[in-house]
Parts: C-alpha cells; sequence; structure tokens
C-alpha cells in the first residue's frame, strides 16, 4: 500500500492516478481520518507523559492528602488515555481499509485508459505468424483428436473449468516447467516449489482480495488459509515481516506451483478450453530489490519471458499495460501476449505472460524490509513478478501453431528432448 504521510502530502497526485486507473478510492475520507488520528495520537502521548509525571509526584507526596490528590489525578487521565487509545484503535481499522483500496502510483509512461483495449504495443517476438495450407481447428478440437485433454472428465470429477491432461499433454506440460528452469537458474533465479495454501495475510500483503464478493481466491473454510493463485503470494510471503542485508539484493526466485482461481465473471469465446480454467501449473519469477534495481529486474524478467516464447518459435507482441488493466499493486505491467490461430475467425492475440514492478507497495504490507551497512533504521524492499510458463496457456498456443494437416502437432524443437518425439499423433506408435 501506499505510505501515509505520501498520500497527505501529495493528495491531487494520487487522487489523480485513481482517476487514471478507474478505482474508486475516498481520498479526503481517508485524509480527514488520518489527521484526526495525528491529532489524537499526539494528545495521548501527552497524557502519558502527563501520567508519567504524576506517577513520580505520587512517590514524593509530603502527606496522604496530597497522595490521593494525584492518584485522583492519575486516574482521570488513564480514563481520558483509554478513551482516546479505543477511539484510535477504531480509527485505525478504517483508515487501514480505505488505505488498502488506494492503487500504487503508475509509471508515467504506462498508457491511459480503461482496460485492455487501451494497451500499447510495443515491441513483437522474432517468429512471424504462420500461414496455414488447411483448414485449421483450435486446441479443445485438437486436444479431443488427440486424446490430449479431458474436459468432461474433469468437469464430472470436480466441476467445470476442471480437466485432464493426458498422454504427451502431460509430457508437454513436464517440459515447459523443465525448459523454463534451463533458462532461469543461469539468469540467477532460485528454484522453489510452493506450497499450495498460504495465510489469509500473505495473500492480503501481495494484494489479493482472500474473501468477499470480488474475490478470485479460494478459501478454505474454519481456517485463516486460501489456494494460491500464483507462486507470486507464498513467493513474496518468503520475507514477510523479515528484514535483509542490503548486500544480499536482488534476490530472485522462480516457484513453481499449481494455481486455482474462481474466474468469477469469465466467460465468452476467448475463455474457451483452457484459457480460463480454475487451476493450472505455472513457473513464476519473483525479485526483492532495491529501490535503485527495480526497474532494471523489470526489464530483465521481460527480457527472459521474450527469451522463453522466442525459443518457442511462438509469435507475439508485447504491450505496455494501460493504466485501468493494471493490478492494485502494480506501478507498471507488460503483457507477452502470443499469437493464437484458432481464437476468433482468423486468430487473434492472448495474454500468455506478465511481468509487474510493484515498487515497495506489496512490500509495506508485508513488512518486507532491508538494511543498509553502517545507516540507522530499515527501509521497503521492492517487489516485482513475472511469469516464466503459464502450461495452460502456453499449451494453447504450442498446439494451434504447430499443428498440422493431419491433425497431428509438431512438437517444438526445444522441448522435443523432454517429450521424446518430434511429432504428436493419434497413433501411439509413431514417434
Amino acid at each position: 500500500m501506499l505510505d501515509r504521510k505520501f498520500i497527505i502530502d501529495n493528495i491531487d497526485a494520487v487522487k489523480l492516478n485513481c482517476e487514471h486507473r478507474f478505482v474508486k478510492a475516498d481520498i479526503d475520507r481517508f485524509v480527514a481520518l488520518e489527521i484526526e488520528r495525528r491529532t489524537l495520537q499526539q494528545k495521548l502521548e501527552q497524557l502519558q507523559a502527563e501520567a508519567n509525571s504524576v506517577a513520580k509526584q505520587i512517590g514524593k507526596a509530603i502527606n496522604a492528602e496530597d497522595r490521593e490528590s494525584k492518584k485522583e489525578l492519575g486516574r482521570k487521565i488513564r480514563e481520558q488515555s483509554d478513551s482516546i487509545s479505543s477511539k484510535l484503535e477504531s480509527l485505525e481499522t478504517e483508515i487501514d481499509s480505505l488505505q488498502r483500496t488506494i492503487p500504487n502510483m503508475t509509471h508515467p509512461s504506462a498508457p491511459i485508459g480503461a482496460d485492455d483495449h487501451s494497451n500499447l504495443p510495443i515491441s513483437y517476438g522474432r517468429t512471424p505468424k504462420p500461414v496455414f495450407d488447411f483448414k485449421i481447428i483450435d486446441h479443445v478440437e485438437l486436444g479431443e483428436h488427440l486424446d490430449l485433454i479431458d474436459f468432461e472428465s474433469g468437469s464430472r470429477v470436480t466441476g467445470a473449468g476442471f480437466y485432464f491432461l493426458k498422454n504427451d499433454a502431460v509430457l508437454l506440460e513436464l517440459a515447459l516447467q523443465q525448459y523454463a528452469l534451463e533458462i532461469l537458474i543461469p539468469a540467477g533465479f532460485t528454484p522453489a516449489s510452493t506450497p499450495d495454501l498460504a495465510r489469509n495475510t500473505i495473500l492480503q500483503g501481495t494484494g489479493y482480495i482472500p474473501r468477499g464478493q470480488e474475490t478470485q481466491i479460494y478459501s478454505i473454510d474454519g481456517t485463516d488459509l486460501s489456494l494460491v493463485a500464483t507462486a507470486e503470494i507464498p513467493l513474496g510471503g518468503l520475507l514477510a515481516n523479515q528484514t535483509v542485508d542490503s548486500e544480499q539484493l536482488p534476490l530472485r526466485y522462480c516457484g513453481i506451483s499449481h494455481c486455482f482461481r474462481t474466474e468469477a465473471g469469465a466467460a465468452g469465446r476467448a475463455s474457451r478450453g483452457l484459457y480460463r480454467v480454475h487451476q493450472f501449473t505455472k513457473v513464476e519469477m519473483f525479485a526483492f530489490t532495491l529501490p535503485e534495481q527495480s526497474d532494471t529486474i523489470h526489464q530483465e524478467m521481460l527480457s527472459l519471458e521474450c527469451k522463453i516464447f522466442d525459443g518457442l518459435e511462438i509469435p507475439y507482441q508485447v504491450v505496455d499495460t494501460a493504466t485501468g488493466d493494471l493490478g492494485g499493486p502494480a506501478y507498471r505491467k507488460f503483457d507477452l501476449e502470443a499469437w493464437l490461430p484458432g481464437r476468433g475467425n482468423n486468430g487473434e492475440y492472448g495474454e500468455v505472460t506478465s511481468t509487474s514492478n510493484c515498487t515497495d507497495y506489496q512490500a509495506r504490507r508485508l513488512n518486507a524490509r532491508y538494511r543498509i551497512k553502517g545507516e540507522k533504521g530499515t527501509k521497503f524492499l521492492h517487489t516485482l513478478n513475472g511469469t516464466a510458463i503459464a502450461v495452460s496457456r502456453a499449451l494453447i498456443a504450442i498446439m494451434e501453431l504447430n499443428q498440422n494437416s493431419d491433425k497431428s502437432i509438431t512438437v517444438p524443437k526445444v522441448l522435443q528432448k523432454y517429450v521424446g518425439k518430434e511429432i504428436i499423433t493419434n497413433d501411439k506408435k509413431r514417434i
């Protein structure tokens, strides 16, 4: 979340930022309550000083009458202090609630717009869009023909939006994870297999809403735990309430996790098949950095995403995400959108990865800090996240872009050593 002092000192800028991000946040109410809180806090500190002074005077009282008078004064001061403390506690709850609705500030270069229609393409991958000389089909039909994806059984066993990956699709899923790690580990990322559950305080700290109408999170009734929507959540929690030395930074992690999302409200042609599902596997990049390092690390994560998809020979565009399409914690976000030929009448771009610089917004919520040797005090870290591979969406691109006229699929060259074959067919003997 934003620093309270920053909000008070930059009211107009914060209001304008909320307008650009199409977020309703009652900044005036926040400011009024925070000023009231500061006034009451000063009054409480004065009363506490008076109480300390009176306590010392009781011991020096010259007689019983004087002592009782001082004690009575002390009791009145405590009553006032208790009343103010109670008011401060109530104020703090409301202020914190309002503060959490205020989004991060936005990079000045981010395009201003209400939704993804305002996202600005800034670059393209090295692989051109393919030209097919036959009628193509989408990944749902390919998956059915090659016995790779079973949506019917997934729906029967768990519900709509769940599925079974089968046969060579399982090998592709494992291959994509191994391929991503093969690129990320030499780049300095520590691999981690993360928990599928996290405490709700960690979800809130990373900017996710564990409960309520707007949540995309599956919560576990009767506990303070929820299923994670991304490895960003447990990886961010690694340094919750921790302080690290500046010499250790940046810290880079790549987390492999299952991701669980309710996808409330998601519907339409773009959600067909694997594109919007309730569970999928993902390899996620995450970094803790010094403030002066975060812009560089953000570009590094974007470059790695491009390297991964260039290696898979998937055509894509990189877009600078518009203000209205940014999540609350993100200062700036780049999306990588792959060309999906099976979508729409003639193919469309669809998001397959994103990378965000969240500056100190998450760290302030998580109380994740760093110290500089020889300096007093601590400061908040910067956090960044980026998708290396979201398996479900990568599978869509691989299947649709590499389909052949006989409905077989050519395995991308970089994955063939993991899958063990060049072509996926419904002939189990063919390799």
